[in-house]
């Protein structure tokens, strides 16, 4: 039981215990770190409580029909919503796999990571949305190519070439559907399904409804998943996970009970890496393991999210000369700490435009094609902005309520242009002009 969850014994052994004794309260939440292991608990539990065995339940190779279904991800009697970066997980898996064919392990690792994305589409999620209609057939698709590398039951016979072209297509599509077909948020309307599919009865024994990264919920969604904790079906498991699980509303957590996962040490993590994804060389952890797969990396989008502050800071100034009005100090410390920055990371100075400092940014995030690429440039933006706050006034003067009050304003434009590029699914381009706009405005 639990098998697959390293270095996590304090809470595992909760859970257990809570388990077997027969004290599992009816919704629980998984709180902890990013990387701490609480979605694949999360999915270890539901597994577990749908286990149709008496005399191997829990155990990782129990062979009952609904273990199977769930360790290939396709069982009815459970629903996966809320984001996570699919992208990193499903190229970090593939890379595994094509580096360890013959392992079954390294074979299903990689299955259950394209898994978890399809299971976002499931057909009760989306009942008359249209959106659905657009993506079906890349589902197909995946699952068609998904099949052509084998199951839990056996593996086909490929060349090391056919497969290496097999699976870069296979993630390839997988990025494509996430880009195209999943937001940041959990809409309301998902919430209000699942809680429709709630009431029919499981399947099988049980049925479980997992929500990770909680926090992402809208606020209506929120709202509307209160109601199925406060008269939860029988036979029905609701697992929430959150890294921030004070975002959500009071009332959900008094009627949640919460598991907290501890934040592994570097050695811990190391071990992680290598065990699950049979990788030896030296990371410092596993969000960096997996973001070495993105096309463009933290550091280089914090240089790009320099540049761009540094840009609409200069943008501001000019603004301002040609109405013939004053400078504030505060937008030319803005400017004066963001350039460097950005000249750092080989973008030069500030550019001379809206269009020059854009098509830049553009340029330098390779267009944001990659799945949740702009999301993480806003962030590093937002650590910009932070890294500035933390600063020293340029000059010595005096000016700490005045950062304080632009920072607000960009934090304010930052989480606005992530929840309008979701709920609109606006191009990044667009986006970010919108924003540029804002930005200057504000500050002039």
């Amino acid at each position: 039981m639990f098998e697959n969850i390293l270095r996590q014994d304090q809470v595992i052994d909760q859970l257990k215990a809570d388990i077997t004794g027969g004290a599992l309260a009816p919704s629980v939440l998984f709180s902890g770190p990013g990387y701490s292991g609480k979605g694949t608990a999360a999915l270890e539990l539901a597994r577990v409580l749908c286990c149709e065995s008496e005399s191997n339940r829990g155990s990782w190779n129990c062979p009952c029909s609904s273990c199977v279904r769930h360790r290939n991800m396709v069982s009815p009697d459970l629903l996966l919503l809320g984001r996570r970066r699919f992208f990193e997980e499903c190229s970090a898996s593939s890379d595994a796999f094509l580096r360890h064919p013959e392992n079954a392990g390294t074979r299903m690792l990689f299955i259950r990571s394209i898994r978890k994305l399809l299971a976002r589409f499931n057909g009760v999620l989306w009942e008359d949305d249209s959106r659905l209609g657009k993506v079906k057939v890349q589902i197909a698709v995946l699952e068609e190519e998904l099949e052509d590398i084998g199951t839990e039951n056996g593996k086909k016979d490929l060349t090391a070439k056919e497969l290496e072209k097999k699976c870069e297509g296979i993630v390839k599509k997988a990025a494509k559907l996430e880009a195209e077909g999943l937001g940041e948020f959990v809409p309301i309307a998902q919430i209000r399904r699942a809680a429709y599919w709630s009431r029919m009865a499981p399947l099988g024994r049980h049925k479980c409804i997992i929500i990770e990264n909680a926090e992402s919920m809208q606020e209506g969604a929120k709202n509307s998943l209160l109601k199925i904790l406060e008269e939860p079906p029988p036979r029905l498991s609701i697992i929430l996970t959150s890294s921030r699980p004070r975002s959500l509303l009071p009332t959900m957590l008094s009627r949640l009970r919460e598991y907290r996962f501890a934040k592994r040490n570097v050695d811990a993590e190391a071990e992680v890496i290598s065990r699950i994804f049979r990788e030896n060389q030296s990371f410092f952890s596993i969000e960096s393991y997996l973001a070495s797969f993105l096309s463009v990396n933290s550091a280089t989008l914090y240089f790009v999210g320099a540049f761009f502050t540094a840009s609409v800071a200069a943008e501001a100034v000019r603004a301002l000369r040609t109405q013939r009005r004053g400078i504030p100090a505060v937008l030319a410390d803005l400017g004066k700490f963001a350039a460097p920055i950005g000249e750092e990371g080989g973008l030069g100075r500030p550019a001379e435009n809206v269009k020059s400092a854009l098509e830049k940014v553009m340029g330098a995030a390779e267009g944001f094609e990659t799945p949740g690429l702009f999301v993480r440039f806003l962030q590093q933006c937002s650590a910009v902005l932070s890294a500035w706050l933390r600063s020293g006034d340029a000059d010595g003067t005096n000016i700490g309520a005045e950062k304080t009050a632009c920072a607000g304003l960009w934090l304010r434009e930052l989480k606005r242009t992530m929840t309008e590029s979701d709920l609109f699914n606006i191009n990044p381009f667009m986006a970010l002009e919108r924003l540029f706009e804002a930005l200057k405005t504000g500050m002039t």
